[in-house]
């Protein structure tokens, strides 16, 4: 029972971390605008997104909004990230908005 516990336990924490390194898609519409809008933890393609001015790799390759002082936690890689691929991920951004109608 007690390896049964673990298991859950380092499964849960496992899922936290990662879930944290993931944009959050609910802010899909403002991926690519430059409006300044996004907030943080939103995906992003370049500073001009976030409302704190950083967009930072995740460490994967794509961009997510980040406190200042965040900005190296969990595997991120600084502010000034600038996505090579943003019109792809603006349109998955655009896509998921009509997804979920928000």
């Amino acid at each position: 029972m007690v390896r049964i516990l673990s298991f859950a336990t380092i499964l849960a924490l496992a899922m936290t971390i990662s879930a944290q390194a993931i944009p959050n898609a609910s802010g899909s519409r403002n991926v690519g605008n430059g409006n300044g809008g996004q907030f943080t933890t939103g995906g992003c393609v370049n500073n001009a997104d976030c409302q704190e001015g950083c967009c930072a790799n995740n460490g994967q390759g794509t961009g997510i909004c980040s406190g200042i002082g965040a900005e190296f936690q969990n595997g991120k890689q600084g502010c000034g990230f600038v996505d090579p691929n943003a019109a792809q991920t603006i349109a998955a951004a655009q896509a998921q908005v009509q997804r979920q109608g928000f």
